[in-house]
């Protein structure tokens, strides 16, 4: 859980900035989908080696 503490004269839309700047630096929405569904590791390896290739033959394409 992401903490923030109010500073002295903070007005509370600076507050809230902070605790979204703060939200997306930690990536914690992200890890949360992620988090979702167990995938297992061989679907995931083979979601890497298919991404790689795509990558690959983009960069082929190009050069």
């Amino acid at each position: 859980m992401i903490i923030i503490n109010r500073k002295e004269d903070e007005r509370i839309d600076r507050m809230l900035r902070r605790y979204k700047r703060k939200h997306r630096e930690v990536k914690q929405m992200k890890e949360l989908r992620r988090r979702k569904y167990y995938i297992k590791p061989s679907v995931l390896r083979r979601k890497e080696i298919i991404k790689a290739i795509y990558s690959l033959k983009k960069v082929e394409e190009i050069g």
